[in-house]
């Protein structure tokens, strides 16, 4: 299964120290009585949700652009075009930037607990944070790519008339379908455990949670 091949991909030297410092941590919290779940999400499926969301996603907010300034602010220069497929570029690099700045705050050693990498195999650049983090700040650190670099240019580039800005938070918004699964997994997730602790996997996408 795809979700198979991406548990047994080759991993870098640098995900290989990643993985056994926290497979270190996981049998330290099982000796101290917790238990491990996996809410990892296939890279694959995150891909096919993003195709799967951007219909919806580009059809509502070509619907707000037009209703507020018509269809005619629809059209833009062919210039455009090509600033917006560098803007896209940068805003890739950032939306992983922004998930590990997000994070840090809540690290105990800031930005030194917060790695990147890029899974060549899917094309799929990341960032993970090695040290365990509270729900709300795991979903915090999660979703603010997704508001920043999303959601705050579709609404301003509605507001503003501004196609290429929806445009652009348009494509970002879709782009954040692994985080939204990731989220919704933890969400939908209901442990009855006293102590709950949320943890980033090293080499994959989403989360582990411990519970006792």
């Amino acid at each position: 299964s795809p979700d198979e091949k991406e548990k047994a991909r080759k991993l870098t030297e640098a995900e290989k120290k990643r993985l056994e410092e926290f497979e270190k941590i996981s049998e330290r919290m099982k000796g101290e009585g917790y238990r491990r779940v996996d809410l990892t999400v296939s890279i694959v499926w995150a891909n096919v949700f993003a195709i799967i969301l951007l219909a919806p996603v580009l059809a509502a907010g070509i619907w707000a652009f037009i209703a507020r300034n018509g269809a005619s602010a629809l059209m833009t220069r062919p210039e455009t075009a090509f600033i917006s497929i560098a803007a896209l570029i940068v805003m890739v690099v950032v939306h992983e930037l922004i998930h590990g700045l997000s994070w840090a705050p809540f690290t105990g050693s800031g930005f030194k607990d917060i790695e990147f990498g890029f899974m060549k195999q899917y094309l799929t650049p990341y960032c993970t944070c090695r040290v365990p983090l509270k729900k709300g700040q795991y979903i915090f650190g999660t979703l603010t790519p997704l508001v920043i670099l999303g959601i705050v240019p579709m609404v301003w580039g509605v507001l503003a008339g501004s196609f290429t800005l929806l445009f652009l938070g348009i494509i970002m918004t879709t782009s954040a379908a692994g985080d939204i699964l990731v989220v919704w997994n933890l969400l939908r997730y209901k442990s009855g455990a006293q102590t709950v602790v949320y943890m980033d996997h090293p080499t994959q996408a989403g989360g582990v949670i411990f519970e006792r």
